[in-house]
């Protein structure tokens, strides 16, 4: 076999996706929906891509994770993985969606559905770049594997078995690439233009579950502080402020590559922004939303109950806190601070399960100089800019052992589309998706 480029991609990407969508792989759901939905989309992927299917060695772990082995011509020192998941958030029956979530409906160019963007679109270009190079008799420079989780959105088991086995085999990635950033307009509210915004690191993730007892009884005769109340001021305690801010150095070297992209004072600011981490951290702050995320651990109460009846005092109370761990901070350090907020004994603080923020893959390696030579084939013009990624990722099992890992889905988002992910009228365009396929043709052939 020899390595040739491949002039075009087979068409029908649009197609493809459509039928991925159309199985409701909802992993919160799995009791009530059963593994049906899950085993068609592995039989839909063998059938969708049969030369993917003949050329790589597939390997289940756990039920619901598939790991595909690509031998490249090469025993390099590590290989490329590439990660996506094929599961989905369940949709609230009461928004009102322009198209069923689980048709897959293809209008005016644009896939509409659950999963569109998070994570069957990003999972999509990576089959179709294989599917593609194989059809030119392609063979990679070093190993390749495709890790594909059916549960990251509860957490990924799949995704901590496949890293688990690839470690104990002496499996040691040269790079991982998982979904995170993308193509995106505006990357901060004071900054034009379009950047590809790639994640060096990953914030870590704990949640909190907070109890209060009290005294039960009647509605009419209540006590100073119920344990309502109690759980009420414990949440309020624990506000926006509850952490203090800090400029990691990957937001300083994603406002040093802004500002090299942005022209004028605007470009001034940036750089002079990327030299002062205790302005930065303390301008984020203010901005609030992502920027503020950007600096800080975030805190986001998520559920709360208590009670039987409108008239009846309840004995126990609780309420389940969201924390989001920023760079540089540790999962201890976040509990023993999030203890001194509340500053109540009588209101326990269990941790119903937490990970360590990441640490941070460098931007002046070969790895991250290979993403963004990809990218200026798919995406010409548009820089590379490392960031902070704010939500959890299933490469999160990967950088204890991986030296770079890096979260970039190479599709064009708009602020409207990010905010439809796990949201309404999720969607992408086919356009974007055919990029998204060349971005990883240029990869693999890049290595």
């Amino acid at each position: 076999m020899t390595n040739v480029t491949s002039p075009t991609a087979r068409p029908g990407i649009d197609e493809r996706l459509s039928r991925m969508i159309r199985l409701p792989t909802v992993s919160a759901e799995l009791e009530q929906r059963g593994a049906e939905p899950f085993e068609a989309f592995v039989a839909l992927l063998a059938e969708l891509y049969p030369l993917a299917h003949a050329n790589l060695d597939l390997e289940r772990h756990t039920d619901l994770g598939l790991l595909f082995h690509w031998k490249g011509r090469a025993q390099a020192d590590g290989p490329l993985v590439l990660m996506a998941h094929f599961d989905v958030v369940p949709v609230d029956e009461s928004d009102a969606w322009t198209h069923p979530p689980f048709d897959g409906v293809i209008a005016d160019g644009v896939v509409y559905g659950r999963g569109a963007l998070d994570d069957k679109g990003p999972l999509i270009v990576v089959m179709e770049a294989v599917e593609n190079l194989l059809a030119d008799g392609f063979v990679p420079a070093r190993d390749v594997y495709l890790s594909f989780g059916g549960n990251e959105e509860t957490y990924g088991r799949a995704a901590q078995e496949i890293a688990a086995v690839l470690r104990a085999r002496g499996v040691v990635p040269w790079l991982v690439v998982d979904e995170g950033g993308a193509v995106v307009d505006a990357p901060l509210p004071f900054v034009p233009g379009r950047a590809a915004m790639i994640g060096v690191g990953e914030k870590g993730v704990m949640t909190v579950k907070l109890t209060a007892r009290g005294d039960g009884g009647h509605a009419s005769a209540p006590p100073s502080l119920t344990a309502v109340r109690r759980i009420a001021r414990a949440v309020d305690r624990l506000g926006p402020a509850t952490f203090r801010p800090r400029a990691s150095t990957a937001v300083l070297r994603m406002l040093t590559r802004l500002a090299d992209e942005t022209p004028g004072p605007a470009g001034h600011l940036l750089r002079l922004l990327g030299s002062a981490p205790l302005v930065t951290a303390r301008l984020f702050a203010a901005l609030g939303g992502e920027a503020a995320a950007l600096v800080r651990t975030t805190v986001a109460p998520t559920m709360q109950s208590g009670g039987t009846a409108a008239n009846v005092l309840p004995s126990q109370a609780s309420a389940t806190v969201n924390l989001r761990i920023a760079l540089g901070e540790t999962t201890q350090r976040t509990v023993l601070r999030v203890r001194r907020r509340i500053r109540d004994p009588l209101v326990s603080v269990e941790v119903v399960e937490a990970s360590e923020p990441s640490p941070e893959s460098s931007t002046e390696n070969a790895q991250f100089a290979l993403l963004a030579d990809a990218l200026a084939v798919s995406h010409p013009g548009i820089p590379a800019v490392p960031y902070v990624m704010m939500a959890a990722t299933d490469s999160r099992h990967f950088h204890r052992f991986a030296p770079a890992v890096y979260r970039f889905a190479p599709l064009e988002m708009s602020n409207a589309q990010r905010a439809s992910i796990h949201g309404v009228d999720e969607h992408v365009e086919v356009a974007a998706l055919e990029r998204g396929e060349r971005f990883h043709r240029a990869l693999l052939e890049r290595l």
